[in-house]
């Protein structure tokens, strides 16, 4: 790794400097040529499975589907879907597979060479158009497929923890949040994550750094949701209370009559009974 990048990661942020000067140089790797129909096929078959149990299952679809190759998206578009199951793929992940080889026939899944010409944004915005592939394995194929140097994957759990561990916070950090910090990285923020991910193995050690200073991370502001009322066909929508009590007044009004009066007080009327003059009464009528 050149030390250009690591001088300015650590002149950007002590903590993360310090971090560096633990872990030594850099050994992030990447592995070419990038094939992208293989390499999401493979993180297909990696889905919520052990490495050697993915690995055997790929194997025996090499055997069955590609003669003892990777079979193209062609080869495995005329294979039947038994054959897939029957070399351990899940009915997702056969529906995944086929949807590859598909969008990798029209095009939407550009070859190498198509990648070269491409930005981090455009290759996530194409290659999620698969089905069971997300923005984590198209991120993990820039940094470990393609070598790009400014991807920071603030949903990877690894790199969050590895934040929190290093920085010494006591909760892990939003995405948001962490992506707002990482904007100090770039543009290796790749090589930063490459770093966080090993914090977590000298946590692990007990040799991770105690953190150079201690920072607070930017609060982000949320955006209420403002809260529709729905209306059926031929109905108003609902109103608060406060709304209906504000115009109660402006209704009494515009009925006119008794109800425009505004309304007495409760003792009123009691008041009124107890100061009243007696009642006249005809002689020798009874009390």
């Amino acid at each position: 790794m050149n030390e250009q990048v690591l001088a300015h990661l650590a002149g950007a942020d002590a903590v993360l400097g310090g971090l560096i000067r633990a872990v030594g140089p850099c050994g992030l790797e990447v592995s070419s040529p990038c094939e992208p129909f293989r390499a999401l096929a493979q993180a297909i078959a990696h889905q919520q499975l052990h490495r050697s149990a993915a690995n055997s299952i790929l194997r025996r679809m090499i055997e069955s589907c590609g003669q003892g190759a990777f079979p193209t998206p062609q080869m495995l578009l005329a294979a039947p879907v038994g054959t897939l199951r029957a070399a351990g793929f899940s009915s997702a992940k056969v529906a995944a597979l086929r949807d590859l080889a598909e969008k990798t026939v029209a095009a939407v899944v550009p070859n190498a060479t198509q990648l070269l010409g491409l930005s981090d944004e455009q290759i996530i915005e194409r290659l999620t158009q698969v089905r069971g592939i997300g923005r984590w394995t198209v991120e993990m194929l820039l940094i470990f497929g393609l070598g790009r140097a400014d991807v920071l994957p603030v949903d990877d759990f690894g790199v969050r923890a590895g934040f929190r561990a290093a920085y010494g916070l006591a909760r892990m950090p939003r995405p948001k949040a962490l992506a707002a910090w990482g904007e100090r990285w770039r543009p290796y923020r790749s090589t930063a994550a490459w770093y966080l991910w090993r914090a977590i193995e000298l946590k692990r050690a007990g040799t991770l750094p105690p953190p150079a200073e201690r920072i607070r991370l930017p609060r982000l502001v949320r955006m209420r949701r403002r809260r529709t009322q729905r209306s059926r066909v031929g109905q108003r929508p609902r109103r608060s209370a406060r709304t209906r009590a504000a115009a109660a007044p402006r209704r009494r009004l515009r009925s006119g009559g008794a109800s425009s009066a505004p309304p007495r007080r409760s003792g009123a009327r009691t008041r009124s009974r107890r100061h009243r003059a007696p009642r006249s009464r005809a002689p020798g009528s009874r009390r």
